[in-house]
């Protein structure tokens, strides 16, 4: 049987984001710390663990099916792949930085300045957009000690918590581009392959939806089920279920987790009792 092949970081956080989305969806991996390789079973999947850099020459070689990295980096590499999914996963965000004493910062600043990078291609673009020319110095690694050696001036870099920046006295002036994890296919998959592609897509689809719902169940006197079911944003309508006590129902749905707190307000103000606010595991629509 054919199995469908993956690339994915080979550590940091990114990696175990990715791990941990594959084991929801039922993959389990068995490898060691340093594999470069693993067969998963519960499903026909072999995981390559590679560098992120060389993530997206796999992909155009067909030496691996699909990838899960960074859209920071698939725009770097100025390949022509598309995205699949965004996964809603790994956030960052790609920024120039100027050391904190830099004050009332303005782009044109960095008009013949020196800006050491990682990412060449996506600074080089964002500079030609605000008509600003300056000299970008390509580094790999580190970028942040550049300014602090009298390498650069500024460093356009990833940043996530901004605390990498601060212990090296810089701080983030301007957002390059907004960044998660996604996941991108080989333009040379094979049709076999295709159909097991879909088959995850399916399962990861359904593992974010249930990350974004939280599922309800609440008592309701009868009398106020129809206010109530207002108030629900459901699917289709709540499953509404007669209690022993007359009079009374249970109503059960689901909300969106973003307005969990908003809802629940409301709900109790609507004369709703026995709140149980529970997650979702999958969620299938």
């Amino acid at each position: 049987m054919k199995r469908l092949k993956i690339a994915i970081q080979k550590s940091g956080r990114l990696n175990e984001d990715s791990i941990a989305l594959l084991k929801e969806c039922g993959v389990r991996i068995n490898s060691s710390s340093d594999a470069l390789r693993a067969s998963a079973s519960g499903f026909p999947l072999d995981i390559f663990f590679l560098r992120n850099g060389d993530i997206p020459n796999y992909l155009e070689d067909g030496v691996v099916d699909i990838a899960i990295l960074g859209e920071n980096t698939l725009f770097e590499s100025q390949t022509n792949y598309s995205i699949d999914l965004k996964l809603g996963f790994s956030s960052c965000r790609l920024s120039i930085a100027t050391p904190k004493h830099v004050t009332d910062f303005s782009l044109q600043d960095l008009t013949g300045k020196r800006i050491a990078t990682s990412y060449p291609v996506i600074l080089g673009d964002f500079l030609k957009k605000q008509g600003i020319a300056a000299d970008i110095h390509t580094i790999s690694g580190s970028v942040e000690i550049a300014p602090n050696i009298g390498l650069a001036d500024a460093i356009c870099d990833i940043v996530s918590s901004g605390a990498t920046l601060f212990q090296n006295g810089l701080v983030e002036q301007q957002v390059v581009m907004y960044s998660e994890a996604v996941m991108v296919s080989s333009l040379k998959m094979e049709e076999e392959v295709k159909t097991i592609y879909q088959d995850l897509l399916f399962r990861i689809q359904s593992v974010l939806q249930a990350r974004n719902y939280k599922y309800i169940l609440l008592n309701v006197p009868n009398d106020k089920i129809d206010e109530v079911t207002q108030i629900l944003p459901v699917l289709k309508s709540p499953t509404i279920l007669p209690l022993a006590l007359e009079g009374w129902s249970s109503l059960h749905s689901v909300i969106e987790k973003d307005k969990f707190w908003e809802i629940l307000t409301r709900l109790k103000q609507a004369g709703a009792q026995g709140i149980l606010v529970v997650p979702i595991e999958k969620m299938v629509v």
